[in-house]
């Protein structure tokens, strides 16, 4: 059983790439780019909104003053829009209460804005997680394990009896950085194949499944 559980948000609970591909498409279109695929923002995810940004974009806009400039188009149309199709995945809400009921310590690490994060857990999941922490302004984002170091003294968790979840090669490293077990999820935004070449130690392919990992039944 593990006493301590770090979830990834996108991909992994929340089912978030309709909202983010409508907002990336919608700064394309406002320039004449080329739009792309929801299949596409799949792949361009996982690694905060700046690398998102610099993927949507032709070649010629990816320097800091032109990511910056799309990402202050981005950001407030995403922010108004971020919750039009948006939704947990089927399963989700009843395996937190699962895990809530047996005394496991659930969090969130995210390469989402901190400012961000928050609100959007309590607004979807209210008073099911115990910490939240999204990317923060100066700090390196997942994989690296700053962050999630810095949340884990935060619970209180030790390595041997907490679980990394996530759905992308970004989040197996992540665990692996961090000293943690993995736990790829296979509902989300990336394919079995990515998370077994990144060296997922499990995989749930649902999430009762990832309960009963958890739980150790």
């Amino acid at each position: 059983m593990y006493k301590y559980v770090v979830f990834d948000l996108d991909g992994t609970i929340l089912n978030t790439i309709d909202d983010l591909a409508d907002a990336g498409n919608w700064v394309c279109r406002n320039h004449g780019w080329p739009t792309h695929s929801v299949e596409e923002y799949k792949r361009y995810v996982g690694n905060g909104m700046a690398k998102l940004a610099a993927r949507f974009a032709p070649e010629d806009w990816r320097t800091p003053e032109g990511i910056q400039a799309i990402l202050d188009e981005f950001m407030p149309y995403y922010n108004v829009h971020k919750e039009d199709k948006t939704a947990p995945y089927p399963g989700i809400r009843a395996l937190l209460e699962r895990l809530k009921v047996a005394g496991v310590s659930v969090a969130v690490l995210s390469n989402k804005a901190h400012s961000l994060v928050p609100d959007i857990i309590e607004g979807y999941f209210p008073n099911m997680f115990d910490f939240t922490q999204g990317a923060v302004e100066g700090v390196p984002t997942k994989p690296d394990p700053t962050l999630l170091r810095r949340l884990m003294e935060e619970m209180g968790a030790e390595a041997e009896n907490t679980l990394f979840v996530g759905d992308s090669n970004v989040d197996i490293r992540t665990a692996k950085n961090g000293g943690l077990t993995s736990c790829g999820v296979l509902w989300g935004f990336r394919s079995r194949a990515e998370l077994e070449e990144e060296g997922a130690v499990h995989l749930a392919a649902t999430p009762e499944e990832l309960g009963d990992l958890i739980l150790g039944q």
